[in-house]
């Protein structure tokens, strides 16, 4: 029974892992938005999560099927395929532990650039106004403004003709505009043209702070989750291969002949 327990857990697993590489891909609301839509590799990504909960899923199924009915190939084919998705994981995380820095310049030139074309009325490109909104978001859950600070916003087209007598309202940090999640806001005293971003009562964290603040105050959920499953393939690969062994293979030398 406990034999079952563990790969039904793998099922399990699977699905969860399918369910957010789909998540990755639907969700139109998040900072995730923002990456998958301007990013290639987030998307590639996203498939092969989805890839990967799928084979997750069918591999518990097999040791499902060779567990109860002793079927040696099953199991060795469980054992092979979870080895390949443990040994795809770990080099996953290596690839993003060496390539941090140009991942954080690749994140760093989608938001510059969308925040350079932001444009609350323009409703003809679906795909942008749908960016645009995920990034309003993000400023107002976070309390942030631009990826690197506020004055990324003084590189806005519109912002730029407004003489930057205007601010965008998601950064705002002020009660009155709390009901204004995107657009832009007017300020209130207007100083003839001579108006920055240091002048504009938006948040001064940038977002780039407030998501790696977020990675490290939950860094050791991420690793405990991450090091978790790959205990839970390491003990099913051990199981798959111990039944593997203990299924005693038919000794056809004895049977007798005609």
């Amino acid at each position: 029974r406990q034999i079952l327990v563990l790969f039904l857990f793998f099922q399990i697993l699977g699905a969860v892992i399918l369910g957010f590489g789909i998540w990755i891909l639907a969700d139109k609301t998040s900072f995730i938005a923002v990456l998958q839509t301007s990013s290639p590799s987030l998307k590639t990504g996203a498939y092969i999560l989805i890839g990967v909960g799928a084979l997750t899923m069918l591999m518990g199924f097999l040791g499902c099927l060779g567990a109860v009915n002793e079927i040696r190939c099953l199991l060795g084919l469980y054992f092979t395929c979870l080895m390949v998705i443990l040994i795809t994981q770990v080099a996953a995380g290596l690839v993003i532990y060496f390539q941090k820095e140009e991942l954080k310049e690749e994140v760093s030139r989608i938001v510059e650039r969308l925040i350079a074309n932001y444009d609350p009325w323009n409703d003809d490109d679906k795909n942008d106004k749908n960016l645009q909104d995920a990034w309003d978001y993000v400023q107002k859950q976070i309390a942030c403004c631009g990826w690197n600070g506020a004055k990324d916003w003084e590189n806005n087209a519109i912002l730029i003709n407004k003489s930057m007598s205007e601010y965008p309202c998601s950064c705002s940090n002020s009660s009155k505009d709390s009901e204004e999640n995107t657009g832009f806001c007017k300020l209130d005293i207007a100083l003839n043209g001579t108006e920055t971003s240091a002048d504009w009562p938006v948040h001064k964290q940038g977002c780039m702070d407030g998501v790696q603040n977020w990675l490290k105050d939950n860094l050791g959920i991420i690793l405990g989750v991450c090091t978790g499953v790959a205990v839970v393939e390491l003990l099913g690969m051990i199981l798959s291969i111990s039944l593997c062994k203990n299924i005693h293979s038919e000794d056809y030398t004895k049977v007798p002949k005609s």
